[in-house]
C-alpha cells in the first residue's frame, strides 16, 4: 500500500471527498464546479480530457492553410469589444506566435473578453479564413494553458459562462493524483482478468488519462478505464438477467410435436438459413423451464412474421396460446391478415371435445371492436376456443384474460414501455410466466445491441429471402428533379402499379415550415397527379376511416396513398413499386429505411424517392448513406457514425451516467470483451461476493434506473 497501514482508495472514497478538501476551491469555485456536475474528487478525476496539445508537435501561424482545421499555441497580444447592430457583439482578440500573427473574432460570446487577457498562452482549434485580406479564425475554440509546459498537455471540457478553465481544472486533479499516491488508488479488477486482456492497473490509467508521458501511455489509460465502464455495465445486466430468470418460472414447451414442421412444410419455399438459425434459437429457449426473454432483430423483409409465427404455434403445440401485439390498428391488421393465410389448413389438438383436432383459430383485437365482438372474443378466449390473438394495446386491457398464454411476441417493441410489454406478460397463469419474444425491424449495431439490449438474448436476422426486388433510391435534390419523380410516379400508375408519398406532419404550422400531409394531398389531386386516384391516411383519422383507406389501397382501388409516417411499419402491398418521401431530410436514416421498405414486396422493380431541396450537413450524408445502400445493418453503423452514442443511448437528463469515455462507434472490440468479462466472472461468482468492491462500484456509479433506461430506449 505504498508504505502506508492505510488501504488504497476506493471509488467510494473518492467520491466521499468534496472537491473543497482541494487549495483554492472555497464556497465560489465549489459551485462553479458544481454547475458542471462535479461535486467530489471521484467527479473530477472522471472528468475526463476532451483532448491533448502534443507541444513538441504544433502548428505555425505561418503554416497554416485557407479553409483547414488546424491547431495552434499562441500569445494574446490585443482584446477588442465592439457592439454591433441587432443586439450583437463582436470580441476580436489579436494573438502571435513566433512566425507570425492572427486575428480571432468571437461573435455574441461578451464572456470571451473576460476569459483572455494580454501575454496568456492559448492553444487554439479552428479553420483559417480572411477577412479584409487578413488572417483570421471565427470562433474558434480556445484553451487557456497558461505556463504549462509538459510535453502533452491535456485540455478539459470547460465551462467560460461557470468560469472554470482547463488550467484551473489540470491544477485541481494534479493536486488530488499527488495527494492519491500515498495510499494508491484501488484496483478491484483481478489481475488474470488485466492480464487477459492487456490492461494496466487503474492507479496507473488515472494517471495517464490526466497525466500522460506519451500518447501512447494515453491509449493504454484510456484502454482500462473504457473497460471498467463497460465492465460495471455488464455485470450488471447480466445478473439481471440471472436474477430474473432465478425468479420467474417458465412453461417448458414440448417441442417434439408436427405442428412446427407442418407450418414450415406448408410454406412453399425454403426460409433463410438465418430464419432457420433463428427459429431453432427460439424453440431451443422455449423448451426450456425458464421464461424466454428474446429481441429478434431484422432487416426490412427478413422474414420475422415467419419466426415470429413459429414461436406462438411452439406455444399453441402444447395446449397454449400465442399473442401477438402491434403498435398500431394499421399494423395490427396487417399481422392479422398475413398470419391467417400462414396458418390457413392447419390444425391443432382440441381438449374437451369429441373431436380429435380442429383448424387453428386467429383473431384480432382492436380498440376498434365492437362491445359484443370484444365479449364473444373474451369468451372464446378463456375457453381455449383461440390459438392466437393478434392486437394493439387493446390486448392488455382489463377484461382480457387468456385460457393459457405460453408466448407473447411484441413487434417494433421499441414503441412499447417496459410497463406495456409486462403487463401483456402478466397475462399468464400466476405461477408460470409466458415466453416473450420482442422484434424490431431498425437494425442497431451487434455491440451496441450488446450494451443496450444486455439482458435480452439477441438474435439476428442478417439473410434476406430470394425474391425481394431491389428498390433503386435517389436523393432529388432540385427542383427540375423533384418534377420529374411525380412524371414516374404517373408513369408506374398508368402501367396499373400504385405509389406511396410520405410527409412529415399532417398539418402546417408557423413554427415548422416542412410541407404537410393534408396540403400535399390537396396539391397533387389538383396538380402533379391530377386524374390519379389518391387516398389520404394519417394518424387524426378515425379507425374506421383508416382502416377503409387501407383496405381501398389493398385492394387496388387507389393508385397513390399519401400518408404520413403512420404506414412506417408492417403495411404490405406488393403492387406498390414507388415511395416518394416529402421532406426526406426531415427523417432519421432508420426511418427512411423504414419507408423504404413498404415497396419492392413483389416481383416488380420499385423505386424509393427522396425529395429534399434544401438538405446540407449531416442531413445530406443520410441521404447519400440511403441512395448507396439498402442493408439495414450497413445504415445503422452509418447513422452511429453520423449521430454518436444518443442513437442509442438517448440523453440522460437526470442522474450519473457512467459512460464518460465509451464510444460505440469505437469501442466495439472492448463491448466483446467486457461482455466475456462479466459472464466469466459471475459464473465463478454469481453475487460478487468474493469482488466485493467491483459490487460496490456498480451500485455506486450505475444508479438504479441505469439500465431500465438502457433498455427504455
Amino acid at each position: 500500500m505504498n508504505g502506508s497501514a492505510r488501504p488504497a482508495l476506493t471509488m467510494a472514497d473518492l467520491n466521499n471527498m468534496s472537491v473543497e478538501v482541494l487549495n483554492k476551491v472555497g464556497p465560489a469555485k465549489a459551485k462553479a464546479l458544481a454547475a458542471v456536475e462535479i461535486h467530489t474528487v471521484l467527479d473530477l478525476l472522471s472528468h475526463y480530457p476532451r483532448r491533448y496539445v502534443d507541444r513538441t508537435n504544433q502548428a505555425c501561424i505561418s503554416e497554416l492553410e485557407d479553409g483547414v482545421e488546424a491547431m495552434i499555441i499562441a500569445t494574446v497580444n490585443s482584446v477588442f469589444t465592439k457592439k454591433l447592430r441587432g443586439n450583437r457583439s463582436l470580441v476580436a482578440v489579436g494573438v502571435s506566435d513566433q512566425t507570425g500573427s492572427l486575428r480571432l473574432a468571437f461573435f455574441n460570446q461578451p464572456w470571451r473578453e473576460r476569459q483572455l487577457a494580454q501575454q496568456q498562452e492559448v492553444v487554439i482549434f479552428g479553420k483559417l479564413d480572411r477577412y479584409q485580406g487578413q488572417p483570421q479564425m471565427t470562433n474558434p475554440l480556445v484553451d487557456i494553458l497558461g505556463d504549462e509546459t509538459g510535453r502533452i498537455v491535456p485540455v478539459y471540457p470547460q465551462s467560460g459562462k461557470a468560469g472554470i478553465h482547463t488550467r484551473e481544472l489540470r491544477r485541481w486533479v494534479d493536486e488530488a493524483l499527488r495527494r492519491s499516491e500515498q495510499r494508491g488508488i484501488s484496483d478491484p479488477l483481478p489481475e488474470p482478468v488485466r492480464s487477459q486482456y492487456g490492461l494496466i492497473g487503474r492507479h496507473q490509467a488515472m494517471d495517464a488519462i490526466h497525466r500522460p508521458q506519451s500518447m501512447d501511455a494515453r491509449y493504454a489509460a484510456r484502454n482500462r478505464l473504457v473497460f471498467d465502464e463497460l465492465l460495471r455495465l455488464q455485470l450488471k445486466l447480466v445478473m439481471r438477467k440471472r436474477q430474473a430468470q432465478l425468479a420467474a418460472t417458465g412453461i417448458a414447451h414440448n417441442t417434439s410435436g408436427e405442428l412446427l414442421g407442418r407450418f414450415i412444410s406448408s410454406l412453399g419455399f425454403q426460409p433463410t438459413g438465418a430464419q432457420q438459425r433463428v427459429i431453432g434459437e427460439v424453440v431451443d429457449d422455449m423448451a426450456r423451464p425458464v421464461p424466454m426473454h428474446r429481441l429478434l432483430q431484422g432487416d426490412v423483409g427478413a422474414g420475422k412474421t415467419i419466426v415470429a409465427v413459429a414461436a406462438l404455434l411452439t406455444a399453441v403445440e402444447g395446449g397454449h396460446q400465442g399473442a401477438l401485439m402491434a403498435p398500431t390498428e394499421v399494423l395490427a391488421s396487417q399481422h392479422y391478415l398475413s398470419v391467417k393465410v400462414l396458418l390457413e389448413g392447419l390444425e391443432v389438438p382440441t381438449k374437451g371435445t369429441l373431436a380429435a383436432s380442429a383448424p387453428l383459430r386467429v383473431a384480432l383485437l382492436t380498440n376498434q371492436a365492437t362491445a359484443s365482438e370484444r365479449r364473444k372474443i373474451q369468451r372464446a378466449l378463456t375457453a381455449g376456443g383461440i390459438n392466437i390473438l393478434i392486437g394493439t394495446h387493446a390486448l392488455i386491457q382489463q377484461g382480457v384474460e387468456f385460457d393459457s398464454l405460453g408466448a407473447v411476441v411484441v413487434d417494433e417493441q421499441h414503441r412499447f414501455g417496459v410497463e406495456q410489454r409486462a403487463a401483456l406478460r402478466s397475462k399468464g397463469s400466476s405461477n408460470r410466466q409466458p415466453d416473450v419474444l420482442v422484434m424490431t425491424a431498425t437494425p442497431i449495431p451487434r455491440t451496441a445491441a450488446m450494451t443496450v439490449y444486455g439482458d435480452l438474448d439477441v438474435s439476428t436476422l442478417d439473410e434476406m429471402p430470394p425474391g425481394r426486388t431491389p428498390i433503386v433510391t435517389r436523393w432529388a435534390s432540385t427542383l427540375i428533379e423533384e418534377a420529374g419523380v411525380w412524371e414516374q410516379v404517373t408513369q408506374e400508375v398508368a402501367q396499373g402499379r400504385q405509389a406511396y408519398v410520405v410527409c412529415p406532419i399532417i398539418e402546417e404550422t408557423d413554427a415548422n415550415n416542412a410541407r404537410s400531409v393534408t396540403d400535399t394531398y390537396e396539391r397533387l389531386r389538383s396538380s402533379e397527379l391530377a386524374g390519379v386516384r389518391i387516398g389520404l391516411l394519417h394518424g387524426r383519422l378515425a379507425p374506421v376511416d383508416k382502416e377503409l383507406v387501407m383496405t381501398q389501397f389493398r385492394r387496388g382501388d387507389l393508385d397513390v396513398l399519401v400518408a404520413t409516417t403512420v404506414i412506417e411499419v408492417g403495411v404490405d402491398v406488393p403492387n406498390a413499386t414507388m415511395m416518394v418521401v416529402v421532406d426526406a431530410d426531415r427523417f432519421g436514416i432508420a426511418q427512411l429505411h423504414q419507408l423504404r421498405g413498404r415497396v419492392g414486396r413483389g416481383e416488380k422493380a420499385s423505386a424509393c424517392c427522396l425529395l429534399a431541396t434544401d438538405a446540407v450537413g449531416v442531413a445530406a450524408e443520410r441521404l447519400r448513406a440511403l441512395e448507396a445502400s439498402t442493408d439495414g445493418f450497413e445504415l445503422a453503423e452509418v447513422d452511429l457514425e453520423l449521430r454518436g452514442e444518443g442513437t442509442i443511448l438517448g440523453t440522460r437528463q437526470t442522474g450519473r451516467n457512467d459512460l464518460k469515455l465509451v464510444s460505440l462507434r469505437g469501442d466495439r472490440e472492448w463491448v466483446v470483451r467486457a461482455r466475456q468479462a462479466a459472464v466469466e466472472l459471475l459464473d465463478a461468482d454469481p453475487d460478487l461476493r468474493r469482488h466485493a468492491e467491483l459490487r460496490d462500484e456498480i451500485d455506486l456509479l450505475l444508479v438504479e434506473d441505469d439500465a431500465d433506461y438502457l433498455l427504455k430506449n
